[in-house]
Order: C-alpha cells, then structure tokens, then sequence
C-alpha cells in the first residue's frame, strides 16, 4: 500500500501518518498556533488579521497549560477579544 510522502517546511521528511505525528509533536505549538488561526477564522468569520496575533498566541499559551486540549483552544477562542468584539452581519 503505498502512501503519501514528502518534506515539512523545516527539512523534516514525512513518510507516512506515523512519522507526520512524530514531527507534529516535536513542535506543538506550531501545529496549535495553526489550528488556533483556522479556529478563529472560522469562528470570526473573517481571515485572521496581525491585530489578532497576541489573541492567538494567549489562547495557545493558556492550551498548553491544559496538554493542548481541543477544550481549552475551543475555550480560549471564546474568551478571546477578537471573538467577544466580532461584529454580526450588517442589517
């Protein structure tokens, strides 16, 4: 069975899920951070701005007190500045 292989963005070679989650959890916090900006994106309903980047990186710090747990980033999205100040649709 043959399976997807290639080269992360910092030279790490990936051959297959099991070496892909290996390089994931060398570094969490930059597949966090990604998921975090994907998150909130979705949940801003509007692209990530560089305004939003100390909102991103405090819900990330605060996940990683929490083992990176899909319950503290959907958590920290919601108690973020961005998400309480989002604006609804224009009437």
């Amino acid at each position: 069975m043959d399976h997807a292989a290639g080269v992360l963005a910092d030279g790490t070679p990936v051959d297959g899920p099991v070496s892909l989650r290996t390089a994931l959890l060398k570094r969490p916090e930059n597949f966090v951070t990604t998921v975090t900006d994907k998150l909130l994106t979705y949940a801003l309903g509007r692209g990530v701005e560089y305004y939003d980047a100390p909102a991103v990186r405090r819900i990330v710090r605060e996940a990683a007190d929490n083992d990176y747990r899909w319950s503290a980033l959907v958590a920290g999205i919601v108690r973020s500045v961005p998400f309480q100040m989002r604006r609804g649709p224009a009437s």
